[in-house]
């Protein structure tokens, strides 16, 4: 497939927002849990935060994550990276996940 790299981060994204967050039904990009995406060559780079370090479902959501990338036509590799700074707060939360959880 010939993919520009402006559609093949769309359909990163996209893959990106099918993962939700199993504790609140949530996108994670919505949760504002993906801190960065680069893309080389078919390569996929994400640097990602949980809500917490200690986040019970922090292997799914990272799992979620690969799995959803991987399967993005033009994808040859993905590489997941689990950040802490900035340290994840509710203000990252998109509009619309505000509003899925009432906070508006």
């Amino acid at each position: 497939m010939n993919t520009t790299d402006d559609e093949l981060l769309s359909a990163v994204k996209t893959a990106i927002s099918t993962v939700l967050d199993p504790e609140f039904g949530i996108p994670v990009d919505g949760l504002g849990l993906i801190y960065d995406l680069q893309i080389r060559d078919g390569a996929v780079s994400i640097a990602m935060t949980l809500t917490t370090e200690h986040c019970p479902a922090g292997e799914v959501i990272v799992g979620g994550v690969r799995a959803a990338v991987g399967a993005v036509s033009g994808v040859e590799q993905v590489s997941v990276a689990l950040v802490w700074d900035p340290v994840w707060t509710p203000n990252m939360l998109s509009p619309r996940a505000r509003e899925l959880l009432g906070w508006v």
